[in-house]
Formats: structure tokens, sequence, C-alpha cells
């Protein structure tokens, strides 16, 4: 399954929170796409699910936005 998370123009935590509650929501092997325009969000959002044990990429889709993809482990 996948789901995509718009969350441009929010600052952090936002992003995060939003990312934590899918993915409990979410089974393993599932991916949630984020999109973020923030550099807070796009510093702790892949630094938290990459703690958390889920890998992580990170896909520029345009100057200063951003796609978080996010595959639950």
């Amino acid at each position: 399954m996948e789901k995509i998370l718009d969350c441009l123009g929010e600052a952090c935590p936002i992003p995060l929170v939003k990312a934590q509650k899918a993915l409990e929501e979410m089974a393993t092997g599932d991916i949630l796409i984020v999109g973020i325009d923030h550099s807070c969000a796009m510093k702790n959002l892949p630094d938290w699910a990459r703690e958390a044990g889920h890998n992580v990429e990170i896909d520029e889709i345009g100057e200063g936005e951003w796609d978080v993809v996010i595959e639950k482990s």
C-alpha cells in the first residue's frame, strides 16, 4: 500500500507528527510519501524515520520541495 501526505506549507513538528500517526496505521512494507517544503522538517523527518528503523529515500521535486519516501519496517 502507498499513502501520500501533503505537508507543504507546514512547519515542524506537524509533518513529523502526521507521519508518525500515518505509519502507526500502516503495515510493514507499506510506503508513506510525505511532501514537505520546510527545511526543519527536511532534517527531522528523515532522521526520525531512520532512527525508528524505517527505510528512507528523499526526492527533490522542486526548488525547496521534497518527497520523503518512508518504507515501514
